[in-house]
C-alpha cells in the first residue's frame, strides 16, 4: 500500500476532518481518513478497530483522541499515533501543525524506538 516518497500513509481519526487527505497530499499521498474505509461510526470497531486495521495495513494513526495513548502504551507498535494537541479548532490549523512539524513528523516515523508523539 505504502508507494510514497515518503514511504508514510497516514490514517486520520474520525475526530477529524475526512478532508485532511487531501489538504495534505503532497506531502502524504496516499494517505486515508477512518471514512474511507468504512469506519466512521463506533459500530465499525471503534478505536480497536482503527487499531488494528492501521497495524494491519501499515497505516500512521492521527488522532485527537486520548484512548489512543493508552492503547499505545499498552500494545506497543505498529501502529505509530501521532496525537494532534491543540484544543477546538480548524482543519487548516491541523494541516498547518502537520506540515510545520514535518520534519519531526519524519524523524518520529523513522524511529523504531518510539511509537507515540503529541503535537505540538
Amino acid at each position: 500500500m505504502m508507494t510514497t516518497g515518503s514511504s508514510v500513509t497516514l490514517l486520520f481519526d474520525r475526530n477529524l476532518s475526512r478532508r485532511l487527505p487531501r489538504l495534505l497530499s503532497d506531502l502524504f499521498p496516499e494517505s486515508l481518513h477512518v471514512n474511507d474505509l468504512g469506519m466512521a461510526s463506533s459500530s465499525d470497531g471503534g478505536i480497536f478497530g482503527i487499531w488494528q486495521t492501521a497495524a494491519e495495513e501499515n497505516l500512521t494513526i492521527v488522532t485527537k483522541d486520548r484512548d489512543f495513548i493508552r492503547i499505545s502504551r499498552e500494545r506497543g507498535h505498529p501502529p505509530k499515533v501521532i496525537r494532534i494537541t491543540l484544543g477546538n479548532c480548524s482543519r487548516d490549523a491541523v494541516a498547518t501543525l502537520l506540515r510545520e512539524q514535518f520534519s519531526e513528523v519524519m524523524a518520529f516515523l523513522q524511529d523504531n524506538e518510539r511509537g507515540l508523539i503529541k503535537l505540538p
